[in-house]
């Protein structure tokens, strides 16, 4: 090996031990949000502190410094891990240790907060530490550094090179396409509800999501699903991934949708290539693509009438009295249903956006000082009104439904709205190049598209930016038009 090998040698090496020490610390949040004793609240926070401060300090040491800057990369691969590297390397020599210890700790305390606030629907137990979390955002955009606008210093952590000048265009254009369409749809009699008045056993469900979870390709020999109040996944490595669902004994729809949802995210973190594991390229450019992921199995597939010609009769085995005179085509259409709902995530396809919309405009007012936390739930309010046209009726299905604000996640609520529209353009470029995908669906034959996008995608890993990687496999960058033509050609507009 020659010297500049091992000097990459060494690099590498520095690299895996960054990867560990993330999935360590992945694993004691995901813990935090499934298993954890209420009374290991202020421990875990500890922890955390703990582990966030060495990963920091890990990260910024001037040996890694000297590493990159001395290491000579032997292909594109290796340039690429050099690059992601010294991205977050630079970013985080901005940041004192002191933040982002303090901002570990007051997540820890802002989850705690949050899931009693929601419990008992009310905002005093909550808004306190989300004002000191805002501080400590803005401390951190400011030490990050930007041209006047908070918001882009932590949109970079979320969708790096997007910026509010280009952001809130996109989505407030698509908005302003969307709200006739949903009001055209909502004007029309609603379809049946095969599920009002019934109970759906809260174990048939899970039972059911478990046989969801290997039909979509999700290895639970390198993975799990347990129960959250809010779904989401996590992990320690592409062998270990993560994923919750959460179950309303009223519906089935939550369970089995925040399962595909959170398999869409799962599967493209087991799909990520081999030889990247443990280095900066296992992981996806953005969180924008991996929402592309998510929402492209829950929505663009999970919603499909083909979808469900296949996997409907297991749905009402599971549910014989519930659902076994229900026809598939009444279940796909409660399954389709538009309504001014006010929960985002069982939110319909169309409306979805509206409610990106509503948090990244507060977000927006929250960093720049227009808006105190005491009159965000009031904020909140009007904003639904307007845009939903629903006014919630307690905090917890308004403005304390979410989790994200709990860890201060300013800037992430974007990335739903943008992994909508390349879910779409990216399904539109797999029609293309795979004659009979629909076909292929319907027979439950889901491999083709998973075998399609881990290629396309997940195994890409972060070469290239978001946009880039999209632009390679559609023809085109960041659009709505592939999004706007899907809802019309569903919802018949």
């Amino acid at each position: 090996m020659t010297a500049m090998d091992s000097t990459f040698a060494a690099l590498l090496a520095r690299m895996q031990e960054l990867k560990d020490l993330s999935g360590v610390i992945g694993l004691a949040t995901w813990d935090q949000e499934t298993y954890l004793p209420r009374k290991a609240e202020e421990a875990r926070g500890e922890q955390l502190s703990t582990l966030q401060g060495l990963y920091h300090e890990r990260l910024v040491d001037p040996r890694l410094g000297e590493l990159l800057s001395n290491a000579t990369p032997g292909d594109a691969d290796q340039r690429a891990m050099m690059l992601r590297l010294s991205e977050e390397r630079d970013r985080q020599l901005k940041v004192p240790g002191r933040l982002v210890r303090e901002l570990a700790q007051v997540q820890s305390q802002g989850l705690a907060a949050w899931k009693r606030a929601r419990e008992a629907k009310d905002t005093r137990l909550f808004f306190p530490v989300l004002a000191r979390l805002l501080e400590l955002r803005r401390e951190q955009a400011d030490a990050l550094g930007h041209d006047g606008e908070r918001y882009d210093a932590l949109l970079e952590a979320y969708e790096p090179g997007m910026r509010v000048a280009r952001l809130m265009p996109v989505l407030e254009a698509l908005a302003a396409k969307l709200t006739p369409m949903v009001a055209a749809v909502t004007a029309r009699p609603p379809p049946a509800d095969p599920f009002a008045g019934k109970t759906f056993d809260p174990e048939a469900q899970w039972r059911f999501t478990m046989g969801l979870l290997p039909a979509l390709g999700f290895d639970l020999e390198a993975g799990r699903q347990d129960r959250s109040v809010h779904p989401f996944t996590g992990g320690t490595h592409p062998f270990d991934v993560r994923l919750t669902t959460r179950i309303n004994p009223a519906t089935p729809l939550p369970a089995i949708f925040g399962t595909i949802h959170e398999a869409g995210h799962g599967l493209y973190e087991q799909g990520f290539a081999p030889p990247h594991h443990r280095t900066p390229l296992a992981a996806a450019p953005s969180m924008g693509l991996h929402e592309s992921q998510s929402r492209l199995w829950e929505n663009v597939v999970g919603r499909s009438r083909g979808f469900w010609s296949h996997f409907y009769p297991s749905l009402q085995r599971a549910f014989p009295a519930e659902l076994g005179s229900t026809s598939l085509d009444v279940f796909v259409g409660a399954v389709n249903r538009v309504e001014r709902s006010l929960i985002r995530v069982e939110a319909d396809e169309l409306t979805y956006n509206l409610h990106i919309v509503l948090r990244t405009q507060l977000e927006l007012s929250l960093l720049r000082g227009q808006l105190e936390v005491k009159d965000l739930e009031a904020a909140w309010n009007e904003k639904s009104r307007v845009l939903l046209g629903r006014t919630p009726a307690h905090p917890a299905e308004g403005v304390l439904q979410d989790i994200h604000w709990s860890s201060g996640e300013l800037g992430y609520f974007p990335t739903y709205a943008l992994g909508n529209l390349y879910a779409a353009s990216l399904f539109a470029a797999a029609r293309r190049q795979l004659p009979g995908l629909e076909d292929a669906i319907a027979r439950g034959e889901l491999s083709v598209l998973r075998e399609w996008l881990r290629e396309k995608v997940h195994a890409q890993g972060y070469r290239l930016r978001a946009e880039e990687l999209v632009t390679q496999v559609t023809g085109r960058g960041l659009t709505d038009e592939d999004f706007l033509a899907s809802m019309r050609a569903r919802h018949q507009l």
